[in-house]
């Protein structure tokens, strides 16, 4: 085997691949990196621990020069190490003797490589069930994730539920004290196509982030007994297992009668929550007073500090003074990615329901600290959350 390819080409892919790698690996052939050069002059690295596949690909169009074709089995942790720190010239690689070469400008580093005849088959993904533009899928993973839980007690818990139905994909996740979730359309490949699986939310998020900018995602399922998910796009690829598909009925949760409806601009709601929060402590909450014309926003660590700050802010309905984990509520408000923000309530104990205002027709000549009016309607993005209970 040998083939000569650009230095950022090779970084990236191997990058891609080499995030699946475990780091206690049950066989020590999973911590290789599978490595082949075809006579048509592509390139292929994968990885694979028996629960989750990491495949890319590099062509021509990526200065790839194929002069052997061949097939090894690479130390992945290591040649991910290499390659991101040679410098920014054609990288050489090949199979010498025992060893692989990987040479760049006056750099070169000798591996011994793994035995490739003991690597696992890599898994066939599903079949394509439909595609997606690359940012929304990006953004939609990256709206709902932070509210995924982290016990592995709980799997379902540490899952993205995605149902498909029609030409509309719907995400959530939620770790019992929140939900977030996301409406979005897609490109079914059969009209009448149906499915709902739970995707582990690590695994999902990182691959999200890794898609290239501009590329259509194709999800792979078949709809009925799924165990495995595919998402490809850009010349990158990935499978996992999936998480038992028990979820809660979310969708029923994000729908209500609310008496307080509030509308508040988000960057400066963002950084005066950010300010405010620096007197908590842990598990200290940040309270948020709604009146006519202005929210209120404060927190107090015992006697030792407290802090408060007001923004403007338009209020339907009933005043209310409600408290929120700020990271909560941050999480929340980073999945907004309009002007505006809109905040419904019913009482200070019941769950709240944080969503993006579409942008409304802007007036030139109005003040800029000015809420105009709830142009009604949302971006598909619903973030609910428990409230905390606050002693009399």
């Amino acid at each position: 085997m040998e083939f000569r390819v650009d230095r950022q080409a090779l970084a990236d892919a191997v990058a891609w691949a080499a995030r699946t790698l475990p780091s206690r690996p049950a066989l020590p052939v999973l911590a290789g990196l599978l490595v082949e050069a075809t006579a048509d002059g592509e390139l292929a690295l994968a990885a694979f621990d028996y629960e989750v596949s990491a495949q890319a690909r590099i062509t021509a169009e990526d200065g790839l020069t194929v002069t052997a074709p061949g097939r090894v089995l690479v130390p992945g942790r290591l040649l991910a190490e290499i390659v991101r720190n040679l410098p920014h010239q054609p990288v050489d690689v090949a199979l010498k003797g025992s060893e692989i070469v990987v040479s760049c400008g006056s750099a070169e580093f000798g591996l011994l490589p793994l035995p490739v005849e003991d690597y696992p088959s890599l898994p066939e993904p599903p079949a394509r069930a439909g595609t997606v533009p690359g940012e929304v899928f990006a953004a939609a993973v990256a709206q709902v994730t932070p509210a995924a839980g982290r016990d592995d007690t709980l799997p379902m818990l540490t899952g993205v539920r995605i149902d498909v139905e029609g030409t509309t994909m719907r995400m959530a996740c939620t770790d019992r004290y929140r939900i977030a979730a996301r409406e979005l359309a897609w490109t079914p490949s059969r009209d009448d196509f149906a499915a709902g699986v739970v995707v582990p939310a690590r695994t999902l998020a990182d691959t999200a982030k890794a898609i290239r900018p501009g590329a259509e995602v194709a999800i792979g399922l078949t709809g009925t007994g799924d165990v495995l998910i595919g998402v490809s796009g850009g010349g990158r690829s990935m499978t996992t297992r999936l998480l038992d598909d028990q979820f809660i009925d979310y969708r029923s949760r994000l729908t209500g009668v609310w008496t307080s409806t509030a509308r508040v601009r988000v960057a400066p709601f963002v950084e005066a929550i950010k300010r405010v929060a620096l007197v908590t402590e842990r598990n200290t909450p940040v309270r948020l007073a709604f009146a006519s014309g202005q929210v209120r926003i404060r927190a107090a660590s015992g006697d030792s500090a407290r802090a408060n700050e007001s923004l403007p802010a338009a209020l339907d309905g009933e005043e209310i003074d409600i408290a929120f984990s700020p990271q909560y509520l941050l999480d929340g408000l980073a999945g907004i990615d309009t002007e505006f923000a809109r905040l419904q309530c019913t009482g200070p104990t019941k769950a709240a329901l944080l969503t993006a205002v579409p942008d409304p027709e802007k007036d030139a000549e109005a003040p800029e600290d000015e809420t105009p009016p709830d142009p009604g309607g949302d971006t598909g993005y619903r973030y609910l959350a428990m409230p905390v209970r606050l002693s009399s």
